[in-house]
C-alpha cells in the first residue's frame, strides 16, 4: 500500500482505542499493534519516511489493514498481547522461549496424590507453578515427602474397594510416608488437612505448617509420646531449614513480581523474580527480538504480560526500574527509590546481566572452538560475499557509544583469523567533537587509530567495518582519505540493527544470507564492539569520570542525577518535566533548583 493509496481510505480509520492488523496480498497477518488513537497511530507508518530497514519493508507489504475498537488503551494491551500470542506475526516482537515448565500436580481422585508433571491434563487437578527448575521441584517434593505423609500409590481408592478390604498397606505406611487410606486408616478430612499443608509449603507460607507441627509436638510430650514428639521436632527443623535456604527478602514484604530489562541493539533481556511471603520463590530471564524498533517500554510491558501469565501471577504489585502503564487497574506499578523493593530491583538487574554475558561467553566460545581450517573457511566464505580483494585476516570494527545523549566515547575491536584479538581492542574518549555527534565522533576515532598504527609501522586491518551506516561511513571515509588510505583497506558500513552492508559511494546496500557464516561472524564482531564500548562506558560512570548537566547544578549531587536519568532516560526529557513532575520524584527544594536552572531565561 503506497502512501497515496493509504490516503484514499485514512479517513474511514475510527478514532477510536483498539488494535489494528497489517495483512501482506497474500492475507497473511504482518503485524499487530495496539493504540490510543487508531486513525493517529496507523497514520504515522504512512506520512513519513522511516529510519528503521524492517518498519520499510512492513509498510512496503501492507496490502489492507483491519481494526477492532476496544473501550480502552488497557484493554487494547490485553487483546494486542493475546493476539500476538495466538498468530506470532513476522514483524511483532519475538519472544524465544520454548521451554515447557515443569509444575507440581495434586491430582483430581479420591485420596490425590501429589507428583511432578510437565503435562498439563484439563481433568479438575490442581496445577502448582510452574517452577523454572526441575532440581527445585525435586527439592520441594522430598521436603513434602518427609514432612507431609501422602500416597504414593497408584490404586484406584475408592470408597467401595476400601470398604471391601482390596488393598493392603506397603512398607511406605511401616516407614511413616503414608497412613494407610488403602486401608481405611485415615479419613478423607485427615487427608485433606495434609493437602491444605502441601499448598502452604508450594506458597512459600511455611509458618501455618510449622506451627501446625508445634502443636502436635507439645500434644504428644503432654502424653509423654516423646518418640513422637522428636519426629515432629525433625520435622520443625526440616522445614526451618528449607526456609534458610530461600532468600529471604523481608517476610513483610508479602507478594510482588520484580522486573529488569537490558535493551542491545535488536535483543532485549527481561529478568523477572517472582516474590511469595517475602521471598523468591522464582527467578528467569527470557530473551526478546525486537523488529521495529520498539521501546524499552514497550518490551518491558509485553514481557510482563508474558511471564505473569506463564507463572500464572496474580501479585498485585509489579516493581520496574522505571515508569510504565500497565492494563490491570488493580495492580500497583512500583519504581523504588530506596528501601528492601530497590535491594530486589538490582538483584534483579544482577540477575538479567549474568544470562546476557553467559549468552556472550558461550558464543565466544563456540567461536574459539572451531578448528584453524573452519575459521579460515568462513573468511574464505566472507571474501567471497563481499567481493574483498584479499583475505580479511585482520578485521576492525568501530563503534560509538554514549548515555542518554550524552558523554560520547567510541571503541574499536580487532579479530584476526576469525578469533577476537582481546589485547589489540583499544577505547576513545571523543577529545575534539563537542556535545553529541555521531559522524564527527567516528571521524576523530578513525583518525586517530590509523595515524598511529601508520606512526607505529604496524599492519593495516584487511576489512575496516564501521557501526551505523551510510553516515558514519561517509564520515570515517573522510579520515581515511586524509591519512592517504584508499585502497589500503576495505572500509564498509554497517546499518544498526539491519544487517545491511554499505561499501564507500554505492547507493544499494548488500544483504548477505541470513544464516551464512560469513553474517554470523560479522554479528558476533558487532555484539563485540556493542559491548566492549558499552562496558567502557559503564565503567566510566561507576568511576564518576562523567559529571552530566545535572550535577552541575548547585545543590543536586551525583544520587539524584542518576536517579533522574534512571527515571526519564534522558537530560532531554528532564526539560520538559513540569515542576510538580520534578517534586514528586525529588521533592520540592530540589525540583526548585532543577526548574530554575533550565528556565532561568524564561524568568
Amino acid at each position: 500500500m503506497t502512501a497515496a493509496e493509504f490516503q484514499q481510505i485514512s479517513h474511514t480509520i475510527p478514532g477510536d482505542a483498539g488494535i489494528y492488523k497489517y495483512y501482506d496480498e497474500a492475507g497473511t497477518l504482518l503485524y499487530v499493534g495496539k493504540a490510543k488513537s487508531l486513525r493517529k497511530r496507523v497514520s504515522s507508518y504512512f506520512v513519513k519516511n522511516h529510519d528503521n530497514y524492517k518498519t520499510r519493508k512492513l509498510v512496503e507489504h501492507i496490502h489492507h489493514i483491519e481494526f477492532t475498537i476496544v473501550d480502552s488503551e488497557q484493554d487494547a494491551f490485553l487483546l494486542e498481547n493475546s493476539l500476538i500470542k495466538q498468530f506470532k506475526p513476522r514483524y511483532n516482537i519475538n519472544l524465544k522461549d520454548d521451554k515447557t515448565y515443569p509444575y507440581i500436580v495434586i491430582k483430581h481422585e479420591s485420596f490425590p496424590r501429589v507428583f511432578f508433571t510437565r503435562n498439563i491434563i484439563k481433568d479438575g487437578s490442581d496445577y502448582l507453578g510452574p517452577f523454572t527448575s526441575v532440581g527445585r521441584v525435586r527439592e520441594i517434593l522430598d521436603v513434602i515427602k518427609y514432612n507431609i505423609p501422602l500416597r504414593t500409590c497408584n490404586l484406584n481408592l475408592s470408597e467401595e474397594n476400601i470398604r471391601k478390604g482390596k488393598f493392603k498397606v506397603c512398607l511406605e505406611y511401616h516407614l511413616g510416608n503414608c497412613k494407610g487410606p488403602c486401608e481405611g486408616l485415615q479419613t478423607q478430612e485427615d487427608y485433606r488437612e495434609g493437602l491444605q499443608q502441601v499448598k502452604n509449603v508450594l506458597k512459600g507460607n511455611l509458618t501455618p505448617v510449622v506451627n501446625l507441627f508445634k502443636e502436635q509436638m507439645l500434644e504428644h510430650v503432654s502424653k509423654m509420646e516423646f518418640e513422637k514428639a522428636e519426629i515432629m521436632r525433625k520435622k520443625i527443623e526440616s522445614l526451618e531449614d528449607y526456609s534458610a535456604k530461600s532468600t529471604i527478602v523481608n517476610t513483610r514484604m508479602g507478594n510482588v513480581d520484580v522486573f529488569s530489562i537490558i535493551s542491545e541493539g535488536n535483543h532485549a533481556y527481561v529478568n523477572y523474580l517472582r516474590i511469595l511471603n517475602g521471598t523468591i520463590a522464582d527467578t528467569k530471564t527470557v530473551t526478546l527480538e525486537k523488529q521495529l524498533e520498539e521501546s524499552d517500554e514497550e518490551v518491558l510491558a509485553y514481557a510482563i504480560a508474558y511471564l505473569r501469565e506463564v507463572f500464572k501471577s496474580i501479585n498485585l504489585e509489579i516493581v520496574v526500574p522505571f515508569p510504565l502503564v500497565y492494563p490491570e487497574s488493580n495492580v500497583t506499578v512500583t519504581v523504588p527509590k530506596g528501601g528492601d523493593k530497590k535491594k530486589l530491583l538490582e538483584l534483579s538487574e544482577k540477575n538479567v546481566n549474568y544470562f546476557k554475558e553467559e549468552l556472550y561467553r558461550k558464543k565466544i566460545l563456540h567461536l574459539e572452538g572451531k578448528s584453524d581450517m573452519e575459521r579460515k573457511q568462513v573468511l574464505y566464505q566472507l571474501q567471497a560475499d563481499l567481493e574483498l580483494p584479499v583475505l580479511p585476516e585482520h578485521i576492525e570494527c568501530f563503534d560509538n557509544s554514549n548515555f542518554q545523549g550524552s558523554y560520547p566515547v567510541a571503541a574499536c575491536v580487532v579479530f584476526k583469523n576469525g578469533v577476537a584479538s582481546n589485547k589489540d581492542y583499544r577505547h576513545f574518549n571523543i577529545k575534539t567533537v563537542e556535545g553529541i555527534n555521531d559522524f564527527a565522533s567516528m571521524k576523530e576515532v578513525v583518525f586517530r587509530r590509523y595515524n598511529r598504527l601508520l606512526a607505529e609501522q604496524q599492519p593495516l586491518p584487511q576489512l575496516v567495518i564501521i557501526d551505523g551506516g551510510k553516515g558514519q561511513l561517509g564520515s570515517a571515509m573522510e579520515s581515511i582519505r586524509e591519512l592517504n588510505l584508499i585502497g589500503s583497506m576495505t572500509v564498509v558500513g554497517l546499518a544498526k540493527n539491519e544487517e545491511e552492508i554499505f561499501f564507500p559511494g554505492d547507493s544499494e546496500s548488500i544483504k548477505l544470507p541470513y544464516n551464512s557464516e560469513s553474517l554470523k561472524l560479522i554479528r558476533r564482531v558487532r555484539d563485540e564492539v556493542h559491548r566492549f564500548g558499552i562496558t567502557f562506558h559503564r565503567q566510566k560512570r561507576s568511576k564518576g569520570t562523567f559529571k552530566n548537566e545535572l550535577e552541575s547544578i548547585k545543590g543536586i549531587g551525583e544520587n539524584t542525577a542518576t536517579q533522574l536519568l534512571k527515571t526519564f532516560r534522558s537530560v532531554a526529557k528532564i526539560k520538559l518535566l513540569t515542576q510538580e513532575d520534578l517534586v514528586k520524584e525529588v521533592g520540592a527544594a530540589k525540583a526548585k533548583l532543577i526548574w530554575d536552572h533550565f528556565h532561568k531565561e524564561e524568568a
